[in-house]
Parts: C-alpha cells; structure tokens; sequence
C-alpha cells in the first residue's frame, strides 16, 4: 500500500494538513464518489486551513494581549459613550491598513484595555501582527535593553510590529529618557505602522504628563493627528457587575 509512504512524506514536508486530510479521505466512504481533482482541491483548502490557523496562533502569541477579547463582545449595554458604529468602522482594519492611530481615554475599569485588546485581536485575525505592553514596562524594558544592548534589537520590533498596544499611558509625568524612548518609538511607527494608546488621562492633558514642551509637540503631532479617539466615560464596569451579584 502506497499510503505509509504517502503519510511519512507528507510529514517530512510539514503538510500537516494535507496528511490530515488525506487520512479523513481514506476513511471516509464520502469520499469515494469524489473526483481525483475535487479531492485534491480537498486536501489544498485543508493545507490552507491550517497554515492560515498556524500563523493566526503565532500572532496571538506574540501579541500578548492583556485579555482574551473580541468584537463581538464589547459591551453597549453599559452607558459608557461609546460610539457603536465607530468601533463596526474600526473592526474592518482598514485604519491599520492605513497607518492610523487609536486613542482610547476614560476613567479606570470602564473598559479602555478591553476594547484596545478587541481591535487588536481583531488586527490579528486579519493578518497583522500586534504586540500588547503596559506603559511602565515599555519604559522599564527599554530601559533594560540599553544596559544589556538588546535596545536596537527591541526598536526594530517595536517598530516592524504592525500594530503596538501601549496600555495605561500617563499614570506620571515621564523622566527624561522616556520621553526620548517614546519619541524615537514613535517616529519609527508614524505613517508606517499603527498605535492603541489607553490612559485615564483626556487627549488634552497629555502635553502636560509628557513634561517637556518641545519633546510634547513632536510627540503629539506624530500619535494624536491621524488617530480616532474614544473617549469613555461612566463608572468602573467592574464595580457594577460586582454590584449586580447576588
């Protein structure tokens, strides 16, 4: 039989999903009164299949994201002010595809992490790559890196990384080497690739978190102007799901 020799060589290539699906067809008997070219149009979608379903896995490892998230659970229950009908324009990707930016601003607990984690597992689904990272530690990593020369290494990836989540932005007025990290991160993303920032802090308080003026206007001008911003507001989602226990 022609089968062993058939499997062993789909394995060696990594036809993972061809051998699947040659071992379903071979078993199954609804195969039988199939054409040799509807079979091996079969065998190709499910090869597809589970490339496509490999390299999403592999995106949403590296994405890190905070949450397990998607569109189609984020919540308009709750009177929050957020716009139904820019997040369905948002869920086509087309502003990742066009290098544009997302500003997600509210109170803590009111979902701004929870939709910044949707979009972007949204962003993997279709194709892009995502990377996920508090503020803090963006900062502490870079920091980091300059002292084991891993930074140059750490700025390529930042930069290549079709979409950067960067969550709780300005919880305190940024140090002078953060404000320069922040500003080279920038600048290699803008107009290229696409950036989430989330922060407690309105769009028009951030000059004055980011400390120095002139480092603020370069900054700004390269995150703010091409971005959609959402501004949420209510009480803490958390807090009045508690609330509604038994």
């Amino acid at each position: 039989m022609l089968s062993v020799p058939t499997e062993d060589k789909l394995r060696s290539l990594k036809f993972y999903g061809m051998l699947k699906g040659f071992q379903e067809q071979r078993s199954g008997s609804e195969y039988t009164n199939l054409s040799f070219e509807e079979r091996l149009g079969l065998l190709i979608d499910r090869e597809s299949t589970e490339r496509e379903n490999t390299r999403l896995a592999s995106r949403l490892r590296h994405a890190h994201l905070r949450q397990e998230a998607c569109i189609e659970n984020i919540d308009y229950a709750q009177h929050r002010g957020l716009d139904k009908s820019m997040i369905k324009n948002l869920s086509t990707c087309q502003w990742v595809k066009e290098h544009l930016n997302v500003l997600i601003t509210g109170p803590c607990g009111v979902g701004k992490s929870f939709i910044a984690c949707a979009l972007s597992h949204k962003a993997c689904l279709t194709g892009h790559s995502a990377f996920y990272v508090r503020a803090p530690r963006l900062f502490n990593d870079l920091a980091l890196a300059k002292g084991d020369g891993r930074y140059p290494r750490l700025m390529k990836s930042l930069a290549k990384t079709s979409l950067l989540i960067i969550d709780d932005w300005g919880l305190s007025t940024l140090s002078d080497s953060e404000r320069t990290d922040l500003l080279e991160v920038l600048e290699d993303r803008h107009n290229i690739r696409s950036t989430i920032v989330t922060s407690q802090l309105p769009v028009k308080h951030w000059h004055e978190v980011i400390g120095n003026a002139t480092l603020a206007d370069a900054i700004l001008d390269r995150l703010v102007h091409n971005a959609y911003t959402i501004e949420l507001k209510g009480e803490s989602m958390r807090k009045t799901k508690n609330q509604k226990r038994p």
